[in-house]
């Protein structure tokens, strides 16, 4: 497919569970539907599973953890089938764009350019991991006879429960490291958007994973997710959400001392200086919050701009809010397609009204219909918030910007901060030195300099606060999802 070509929506088959290595439907024959946000219709129905079936799907991934392969096999065989999976996901690309499409409306090309390289790049980076050998021996200075072994063993089973808004991204992120580090996996996608994560699945059997190492779920997060949660065979909870779920996973998760990672919510800064170069600082506040459409976790859903250049970045944004294109996501003239769900829908447009109460709108505000369907919110800019209205406060998790004005750094740090979260962040200025002290300064897990929504398998990702904790890619994703065992050993 070339970069002219227009791709098409397609027939979706019915979902059904991934369990021990079988397709199968639930056993209540219950099913939900998915819908596509753009045509407002149905696309197909998807397994509903009870909690007996996710416990049944732990219990599969337990027999492969402790008695079958996938826990004992050499981590140079566990490299290279998560190598095949990054080609199966690459060969596969065009049906998981148009999958993400039609069920949470990405722009395809987005997904097609950004998000697919970079979630096979998360397979092939930690299967390169995974053919290092991650343990040490030491020698004691004060016994010549002894040597310690460490060890850097997989926890067992890992619950990967991921939101609605980068469905395959926030699943591989879990998914990749867990398994190449030798864990097995119990995947809870959303209920709105499951579709790559059943595309996901087939990648997963097709790419020759033993039975049970990789299971799928789909169907209500309070039934399964819950059981999930209290489950005693779950190691590890792996969750991206919101603030308020997560904090129950915590209080549930304690009763039988599960590893945790959590990534969640973000009302994340974006700060330009009069410094900066104004039409890139507006460009990267632009593609900041209105990306995606603004359902992301990271999203710059804060501008924060000096008084000496706050009008016209205000009205270099607001010119490009109001003639950025809405429409169909498998469009390739899309740069904003349709919010994922109808309940989402309607919690922003309750956000622009309290915007409209508390701040001056200069862009947006509004919906539209395409070819007379859609849940599209027009890219809206409202100036003259501040810091303590509701727009600056909360995590609206859609294309909703509210712009603050600021006189100078230390005014700029202490509004930044001024927030329950930690997520992100960023900094555009036309004065390095000034941005490196301030990344220094600002409490969050992501600091961008002079850009946005910049992402590689081999950084880091998570939060500060309120926003989580545990980190996501990297090496360092390998922390959450090992333990380190010591053995000494006497030589004599």
């Amino acid at each position: 497919m070339t970069g002219l070509d227009i791709p098409r929506r397609k027939t979706i088959a019915p979902g059904q569970l991934l369990i021990d290595g079988h397709w199968r439907d639930g056993a209540s024959g219950e099913t939900t539907t998915t819908s596509d946000p753009t045509t407002e219709e149905v696309i197909t129905t998807i397994a509903k599973a009870s909690a007996e079936e996710a416990g049944e799907a732990v219990e599969a991934a337990r027999r492969a953890f402790e008695d079958g392969p996938w826990g004992r096999m050499h981590h140079e065989e566990r490299a290279k089938i998560l190598f095949r999976v990054a080609d199966l996901l690459d060969e596969r690309a065009d049906d998981f764009a148009v999958r993400e499409a039609m069920d949470m409306g990405m722009p395809y090309h987005d997904f097609r350019d950004t998000i697919m390289p970079f979630c096979s790049g998360l397979f092939r980076f930690h299967g390169a991991l995974a053919m290092s050998a991650l343990d040490g021996s030491y020698r004691t200075s004060y016994e010549r006879d002894i040597r310690i072994l460490t060890r850097r063993e997989p926890l067992g089973v890992v619950a990967a429960i991921t939101p609605f808004n980068f469905p395959l991204t926030l699943s591989v992120s879990k998914i990749a490291p867990a398994l190449a580090a030798g864990n097995t996996i119990v995947h809870k996608p959303a209920s709105d958007t499951p579709l790559t994560a059943l595309a996901l699945g087939r990648v997963m059997l097709d790419a020759g994973l033993p039975d049970g190492a990789y299971n799928l779920v789909t169907g209500g997060g309070g039934t399964i997710g819950d059981a999930l949660v209290r489950d005693p065979r779950i190691d590890k909870i792996a969750f991206t959400g919101s603030t308020a779920v997560g904090q129950g996973i915590m209080r549930s998760g304690a009763e039988t001392m599960k590893h945790l990672t959590m990534e969640l919510g973000g009302k994340s800064p974006n700060i330009i200086f009069a410094d900066a170069d104004i039409d890139a600082a507006v460009q990267a506040a632009f593609w900041g919050i209105f990306w995606n459409k603004g359902e992301v976790c990271v999203a710059g859903s804060r501008l924060l701009v000096e008084r000496t250049c706050y009008d016209e970045v205000v009205e270099k944004l607001s010119r490009l809010a109001e003639k950025a294109v809405l429409g169909d996501p498998l469009d390739p003239a899309t740069q904003v397609g349709p919010i994922a769900s109808r309940a989402e829908y309607d919690k922003v447009l309750g956000y622009v009204e309290q915007g409209k109460q508390t701040a001056r709108l200069t862009a947006g505000g509004g919906t539209r219909r395409i070819n007379g369907t859609g849940l599209f919110i027009e890219p809206t800019v409202f100036a003259d918030a501040t810091n303590d209205i509701a727009i600056s406060r909360e995590e609206i998790f859609g294309p909703v910007l509210p712009v603050i004005p600021f006189d100078d750094e230390e005014d700029a740090i202490r509004i930044a901060i001024d927030t329950p979260y930690g997520l992100a962040s960023g900094i555009q200025t036309g004065d390095l030195g000034r941005g490196l002290r301030l990344a220094d300064r600002i409490k969050a897990g992501t600091v961008w300099l002079n850009t946005w929504h910049k992402y590689h398998p081999n950084a880091p990702f998570g939060g500060y606060k309120m926003s989580g904790y545990g980190r996501e890619q990297g090496r360092e994703a390998w922390e959450s999802y090992t333990q380190y065992k010591s053995i000494w050993a006497n030589l004599n």
